[in-house]
């Protein structure tokens, strides 16, 4: 039927729009795109792509969602994400913001094409002194980020629920993720804009699954 009547915003025509404004700070991180090309032709990584594509046709089938290949992002978002993921946990722990007011962008180039466009931003933007604590855009000083990243790193080699975690494959029960949980990589809904879906620490650093996957090296 017809929608419902609405009332007007003004008498006559507005010479304004409902907004409101946000304070925030962030970081961006964006990644080589000939270190992604060669990790990108790696065997290993093609076999986890394919076990990622499996999953996520399981896991639209199931659902009656059709066509099952529409909507995969491809392994390059998916090592962006993760990233995202470990960063915003560990810029947490350190920056007095909760993880829960951290968000994430992700931009990523689709699936099926080179990797152009591969970048990050972790970023918190609130209506009220939330966003303007300073301490977000202090961490992403080249002296402290480095180091922060590495920490990231080194913190999702090992989780709490490994090795269950580790070798957790998408085609097994129909998933959209990897090598990831609660423990390790999920973050607060307000911070992940797809659920925590599409993640595999494994993509980052080497893990107890044992393939040889890893963008950043043991």
């Amino acid at each position: 039927g017809a929608p419902p009547p609405r009332a007007p915003l003004a008498n006559g025509t507005p010479e304004w729009i409902p907004a409101t404004e946000v304070r925030g700070e962030g970081v961006f991180l964006r990644f080589n795109s000939g270190r992604l090309a060669e990790w990108l032709i790696r065997r290993s990584v093609k076999a986890r792509e394919a076990a990622l594509l499996k999953g996520h046709k399981a896991f639209r089938t199931a659902r009656k969602l059709s066509p099952p290949e529409d909507g995969f992002p491809g392994i390059t978002y998916v090592l962006l994400h993760t990233f995202a993921h470990v960063l915003i946990r560990e810029l947490a722990l350190e920056c007095g913001y909760s993880a829960a007011s951290v968000r994430e962008r992700v931009y990523a180039s689709a699936y099926g094409y080179a990797p152009d466009m591969a970048g990050v931003l972790v970023y918190t933007a609130a209506p009220d002194s939330d966003g303007t604590l300073g301490g977000l855009a202090q961490l992403g000083q080249p002296e402290r980020l480095g180091e922060l990243i590495a920490q990231a790193l080194r913190r999702a080699r090992i989780c709490a629920s490994d090795p269950l975690c580790a070798e957790h494959v998408p085609t097994h029960d129909r998933s959209l993720h990897g090598a990831a949980c609660h423990a390790c990589s999920f973050v607060a809904e307000t911070s992940c804009g797809i659920g925590n879906r599409y993640l595999d620490r494994s993509l980052l650093v080497s893990t107890l699954g044992g393939a040889d996957l890893s963008f950043f090296g043991a």
